[in-house]
C-alpha cells in the first residue's frame, strides 16, 4: 500500500486568514455528510479563552502549544472536515499530523483580496491577533511569503478562492477530490 492509501480519510483546509477555510469547510462537510470542526473555535472552547487574549496574556508560543494539542485531538476523527488556523502549519508536528490525517487543501487568494474580506468583516478582524507590525495588506503579504513553502509542503491541492463564490470553491474542491480518488472497477 502506498502512503496515500494508508492515509485516513480526513479533509483539512489550510491557508491564511480570510481565505474562507471555515465557510468552505462547513459547506464541504455538509455536502460530504461529514462532521465539521474549526480548530480555532475548538481551541477557544476548550481553553475558555479567546485567541487574542491567549496571544496577549500568554504569548504566541503558548497559543501554538494549545493549537498543537487541539489538532492532536481533532485529527483523531478520521472523517472530519477540519478548518485549521492559518499558522497551524508552522510546527513540523502539525504538518506531519495533517498529512497523516488525510487530504490537505490549501486555500489561497491575493493578499489584497484577503484584506478586503477581513476589512469588510471588522468583527472577524478583531478576533484575529496581529502577526506583524505592518498594516493589513502588508501583514498578509509578509505572512504569506513566510508560510508559502510550508503550506505547499503539506498541501495535496491548492485552490484559489479569489474571484470565486463559496459555492464555486466547494464545487471545484469536490471535482478535484474526485479526480484524486481512484475508483474501483
Amino acid at each position: 500500500m502506498t502512503d496515500q492509501q494508508n492515509r485516513r480519510q480526513g479533509l483539512a483546509l489550510i491557508g491564511l486568514r480570510g481565505t474562507g477555510k471555515t465557510t468552505v469547510g462547513r459547506i464541504l462537510a455538509e455536502r460530504l455528510g461529514r462532521p465539521f470542526a474549526d480548530a480555532d473555535h475548538e481551541l477557544e472552547a476548550w481553553s475558555g479563552l479567546s485567541i487574542p487574549k491567549i496571544f496577549k496574556e500568554q504569548g504566541e508560543s503558548a497559543f501554538r502549544d494549545l493549537e498543537e494539542q487541539t489538532l492532536e485531538k481533532l485529527t483523531q476523527n478520521p472523517n472530519l472536515v477540519l478548518a485549521t488556523g492559518g499558522g497551524a502549519i508552522l510546527r513540523p508536528t502539525n504538518r506531519a499530523r495533517l498529512r497523516a490525517f488525510g487530504q490537505v487543501i490549501w486555500l489561497t487568494a491575493d493578499p489584497s483580496q484577503l484584506a478586503e474580506r477581513l476589512l469588510a468583516n471588522p468583527r472577524g478582524l478583531a478576533n484575529r491577533p496581529s502577526l506583524t507590525t505592518a498594516g493589513t495588506i502588508d501583514e498578509l503579504s509578509e505572512v504569506l511569503q513566510a508560510r508559502s513553502a510550508l503550506y505547499e509542503e503539506v498541501a495535496d491541492l491548492t485552490v484559489e478562492t479569489g474571484g470565486r463564490t463559496t459555492r464555486q470553491v466547494v464545487d471545484h474542491i469536490l471535482d478535484r477530490l474526485r479526480a484524486l480518488v481512484p475508483t474501483s472497477s
